[in-house]
């Protein structure tokens, strides 16, 4: 099961990983959000049912999705048969990470001006992300900002609790995304025992949305062959 990061959704999700994964011969299960503040306690909850349901699950995410499923492996070794991490924002408690800012700003402007006027101050980024943006922002609906602000605040495994998580793990990051920092990526993929970094580039994501999937998950299988 794959996550995805503060105010995307289920769909940028799939167009990231659903063909990667597929030619593993490995389904891809991707919720929709839950609304507002239920965000990340409804996606553990669904976590949860899963694994009661089908056993031992391979779980990630992009952004804040891939702290959540970070967050549920490390609460459930047994459980998890290894992870998928696409653009880590943090370790530990956010404090200034430029993600949990972003949210943070984005989630004031939402509730004081709304959805149009938030994305109006997209203007200068890409069209792709401007795009995905208007979907994502407007199937929230009502509880993006609630959503945002869950995101933002949210603490994400520590190093330490990366280090004594045994399961494979692909880290996967773009080079030039300040938001995600590579640095960031760099110190999951160090402390993960059995864990590989893939990397690719915005500009990359921008023209073929299965590049973050595919360094991900080549370096999933890389981190397989790790004893």
């Amino acid at each position: 099961m794959l996550l995805p990061g503060t105010g995307s959704d289920d769909v940028f999700v799939r167009a990231v990983f659903e063909r990667p994964l597929r030619a593993l011969g490995v389904p891809l299960i991707a919720p929709p959000p839950p609304p507002g503040a239920a965000l990340a306690e409804g996606y553990l909850a669904v976590l949860d049912a899963l694994a009661d349901e089908h056993g031992e699950l391979l779980v990630g995410g992009i952004s804040f999705g891939a702290h959540l499923a970070a967050e549920w492996a490390v609460g459930n070794p047994g459980r998890c048969g290894g992870l998928l991490a696409a653009l880590p924002a943090w370790n530990g408690f956010p404090g200034p990470a430029p993600a949990s800012l972003a949210a943070t700003l984005t989630a004031d402007l939402v509730a004081g001006s709304g959805v149009g006027a938030a994305l109006a101050e997209t203007e200068g980024s890409p069209g792709w992300l401007r795009a995905e943006l208007d979907r994502a922002w407007r199937r929230h609906g009502d509880g993006l900002a609630d959503s945002l602000r869950v995101a933002a605040g949210r603490a994400a495994p520590t190093v330490a609790e990366l280090a004594a998580l045994p399961v494979p793990a692909g880290i996967g990051t773009c080079t030039d995304d300040p938001i995600h920092p590579t640095k960031v990526a760099a110190e999951w993929a160090g402390a993960l025992p059995r864990a590989a970094l893939g990397e690719t580039t915005l500009t990359a994501l921008g023209a073929d949305r299965e590049s973050l999937g595919r360094a991900t998950v080549l370096a999933f299988l890389r981190a397989l062959r790790k004893p």
